[in-house]
């Protein structure tokens, strides 16, 4: 289910347990809202909410952490490429099938992790996560050095191209939501509990229903947050591919 019907689901769910509350109010009795009844509903709210904001804070820092290291990954493999690129291109003319290789890759590196978009670039892209910097590593293992500056260039090269490679399959192996369902519906099940206790006790009025409906669009935004965030390589919150897939120009306009 997308992040948008979950958002809308909830924000129903929180808005829906608002109306019953005031439908509640008018059928049930008297002694039911009495002043030691109003008490106990208060204090079992406030737990709620005191657990609700717990959970949302632990949830928003958690996919938070997550978001960022995955985009210092995506940041850590273009600067890989650019130094790879660099050493080939200190390495010499032999090391140009190498540069190729690098740009061959590119595409199915970003489609690798960027799989929402794969269809747009390309419509016959693969999702191996070993695509394009193994046959970058190939490429590497078949220069041989003729003094030591290419020796060094070469191991330097292997080790960036390791780094690279192991990253991608960092990235391509992440789950599309590591937040567990249950957490969510566990979350929209209490605040939907703190909703209806709100118009338990209060008569309905059109303030009342404007603050109510802004609660709820509130909450259920900061659960449309938690869960775009939790999917870095998509949505409105997503890492760009942009930089990535062009921090290599064409070899053609490099060399003759």
């Amino acid at each position: 289910m997308g992040v948008v019907a979950v958002s809308g689901i909830a924000f129903a769910a929180m808005f829906g347990a608002a109306i019953v509350g005031t439908l509640l109010r008018s059928i049930l009795p008297e002694r039911y809202l009495s002043d030691e009844s109003k008490e106990v509903i208060r204090l079992g709210s406030a737990l709620i909410a005191t657990m609700s904001a717990l959970l949302l804070g632990l949830l928003v820092a958690s996919t938070r952490g997550a978001y960022e290291e995955k985009r210092s990954q995506v940041i850590r493999m273009t600067a890989d490429l650019i130094e790879l690129d660099l050493c080939m291109k200190d390495y010499g003319a032999e090391a140009r099938p190498v540069r190729q290789a690098m740009r061959d890759a590119v595409p199915a590196i970003v489609d690798g992790i960027w799989r929402g978009q794969a269809d747009r670039f390309r419509s016959d892209a693969n999702a191996e996560p070993d695509t394009g910097t193994e046959a970058v590593l190939s490429e590497l293992q078949e220069l041989s050095p003729r003094d030591d500056g290419q020796r060094a260039r070469r191991a330097r090269a292997i080790e960036v191209g390791l780094d690279l490679a192991q990253i991608q399959l960092v990235l391509f192996s992440q789950p599309d939501n590591a937040i567990s369902p249950p957490f969510i519906t566990v979350m929209v099940l209490w605040l939907a509990f703190i909703f209806g206790t709100f118009t338990l006790f209060a008569p309905p009025n059109p303030l009342i229903v404007a603050v109510l409906l802004v609660s709820a669009l509130s909450a259920a935004s900061a659960l449309f947050l938690i869960l775009d965030l939790d999917s870095p390589f998509a949505g409105l919150l997503q890492i760009p591919a942009a930089p990535l897939r062009n921090a290599l120009p064409p070899l053609a306009i490099l060399l003759p």
